[in-house]
């Protein structure tokens, strides 16, 4: 069994850090590792991301695809046994499931019934319900209340 307090690095995994071009003292002079003469031995070589030498760039050979809507809409899942958490006759708002962490900040919030309720007569509010969600919500004594998103056409 491993313990936390003898966890070791792997054996020759870790190296000394290496400064280019100090001297001979190093034990790397002349030409400090870097070979001969060629693009390698040059400071601020490299090639950029992407580059295929005399090659046509393969980001340039497909075309662009799609575009992002300026009217997209980001909306949060939240699974009906996070319901549970809020516990009998709780009312349930939108701001309500950010600040307890199950949705970040989106743009609308959208409940599932996956998992099972256990609360009773709870009042939840969100921007949308699945069919079956609204059932067990309501099998349960509560109610589901649809609250239309901001600025939604529909």
């Amino acid at each position: 069994m491993y313990k936390l307090s003898e966890l070791k690095v792997a054996e020759g995994s870790v190296h000394k850090h290496f400064r280019r071009g100090q001297g001979i003292g190093t034990g790397n002079g002349k030409q400090a590792g870097r070979g001969r003469k060629g693009q390698r031995a040059r400071s601020g070589s490299g090639k950029r991301p992407g580059f295929t030498g005399g090659n046509f760039p393969l980001f340039r050979k497909f075309p662009k695809r799609g575009f992002h809507s300026l009217n997209s809409v980001e909306i949060g899942i939240i699974n009906l046994d996070k319901i549970n958490v809020f516990g009998d006759g709780a009312t349930i708002k939108i701001v309500d499931w950010f600040d307890a962490g199950f949705a970040k900040q989106v743009d609308g919030v959208k409940i599932l019934a996956k998992g099972k309720l256990e609360v009773k007569n709870v009042t939840v509010e969100a921007n949308y319900f699945s069919k079956n969600a609204i059932k067990a919500i309501e099998d349960n004594g509560g109610k589901a209340v649809i609250v239309p998103l901001k600025g939604a056409s529909k």
